[in-house]
């Protein structure tokens, strides 16, 4: 008697594992769950990658989302999805989902789906572009709307004098740069720096930054992080200043920046947390409306990097900054 109420006891975990294994029976939604690895993308990305109606995506991802293998993403008034963020190591249904999600991650994907998730990014990388080009000339002005430079430049500063103080950092890289506000502290604390951005207005700002700030010490580089990993460079701190928010795919940036940094080296983000006020998309050029905490973590922890220090800064009109700090090796932190 005792092992058939030890075995009913059992039923109720077991049971919970069908939906799981339902849902993700079909060769289709294992593919969805491949192209969610690191991206977030909408119903209708997703309809364009594999050739079908929206209707038809709809349902599969409703399907997934029942039984926790995807869970959306507000973007304003966009759904869009991606892999759930909090699995519980003590579920049984989310062990399940977290094997089957390491399972598809080993098969590579097709190079005809790989280069339609790439023409996504590059989309979503030429409208960020175009709106910068549009309006390079009010850039503060508009980036103020949300967040006054100062409010995350000098906490994001005060972390890296903490960190230069105890580390013999020597180049550095700053992704985004902008108008080139934040390329004076680290200009005074490295001997290299290096500004990173796909935008030649942009660019030109910085450079007329650097000119009146008489910064001999750094060099602008127009391109992507493709572009220096082309070039075999190396960097001991990578900073990233509310640019995630503009990038095609965020996920990608710490996957570059721990192949850009040398051993010991840190990653330094300042960006939004997630909010609803959708404005920010039109009228600052944001393709995100900011991200969780925990999709930074996630996102770092499989680019191998170690997550350190954090701060948040609350806003009076309603935004949240964060500034996080990730290592490229434990020992480092």
């Amino acid at each position: 008697m005792s092992s058939l109420n030890a075995h009913s006891n059992e039923l109720p975990s077991v049971e919970a594992l069908a939906p799981v294994f339902k849902a993700s029976g079909d060769p289709l939604r294992l593919e969805i769950l491949r192209v969610l690895r690191r991206d977030t993308f909408g119903v209708l990305e997703l309809s364009q990658m594999f050739d079908m109606r929206q209707s038809g995506m709809s349902h599969h991802l409703k399907v997934m989302h029942k039984a926790g293998l995807v869970e959306p993403q507000r973007e304003g008034n966009a759904i869009f999805y991606r892999r759930p963020l909090n699995l519980d190591s003590d579920k049984l249904a989310d062990q399940a989902i977290r094997q089957i999600f390491e399972t598809v991650d080993r098969v590579n994907l097709p190079r005809a789906l790989q280069e339609k998730i790439e023409a996504v990014r590059a989309q979503r990388a030429a409208q960020s572009q175009a709106f910068f080009s549009r309006h390079s000339e009010q850039f503060r002005e508009q980036q103020e709307l949300i967040a006054a430079f100062d409010l995350y430049a000098e906490p994001t500063a005060e972390l890296i004098r903490k960190r230069a103080a105890r580390q013999s950092w020597q180049g550095v890289l700053e992704i985004g740069p902008g108008e080139g506000g934040f390329l004076p502290v680290l200009s005074e604390l490295f001997g290299h720096v290096v500004g990173l951005d796909n935008s030649k207005d942009m660019l030109a700002k910085a450079t007329r930054t650097c000119i009146d700030e008489r910064l001999n010490n750094v060099d602008l580089i127009e391109g992507v992080t493709d572009t220096l990993l082309a070039r075999g460079d190396a960097f001991d701190l990578i900073v990233a200043n509310m640019v995630l928010h503009h990038v095609p795919s965020p996920a990608d940036i710490f996957l570059d920046a721990a192949a850009l940094m040398n051993s010991g080296g840190c990653l330094i983000v300042s960006d939004l947390c997630s909010h609803d006020q959708d404005w920010a998309k039109a009228n600052c050029g944001d393709l995100w409306l900011g991200f969780e905490p925990e999709e930074l973590t996630a996102w770092a922890s499989e680019a191998g990097l170690t997550a350190g220090e954090q701060l948040f800064i609350g806003l009076r009109n309603g935004f949240q900054v964060q500034v996080r700090e990730f290592w490229k090796s434990a020992e480092a932190a």
